[in-house]
């Protein structure tokens, strides 16, 4: 059976192109959609991961020990078609790390 990006997972995806402020190039991100979603729409939901820590509210700080560090960006939501973005497994995130994104996202969207 072919890979299916997952609720919690962190994965590598392509994010170009992309324009202005975005994440780009090929970088971890977490996926904050359920499979059931993802193998039927082809798109995947997530929050791009960079290494660069600003002390911004939105950040989600990745815990030492895993293979990606840095903090999860839960303001910059995409979704992407995650077979033409070459979506590959990373490992699974903390469920606190996912609840907190989660959690930054959802208080984003219930202000506006």
């Amino acid at each position: 059976m072919a890979y299916i990006p997952d609720r919690g997972q962190l994965i590598w995806l392509t994010f170009n192109p992309q324009a202005g402020n975005e994440q780009s190039g090929r970088r971890p991100a977490l996926v904050l959609s359920p499979a059931t979603y993802n193998a039927k729409a082809g798109l995947v939901l997530v929050c791009p991961v960079t290494s660069q820590q600003k002390g911004y509210p939105f950040e989600v700080l990745l815990p030492s020990g895993l293979p990606v560090s840095g903090v999860v960006l839960a303001d910059q939501l995409r979704s992407l078609d995650w077979r033409v973005r070459e979506a590959a497994l990373i490992c699974r995130a903390p469920d606190t790390v996912v609840a907190e994104a989660l959690a930054k996202a959802s208080a984003l969207l219930q202000a506006l």
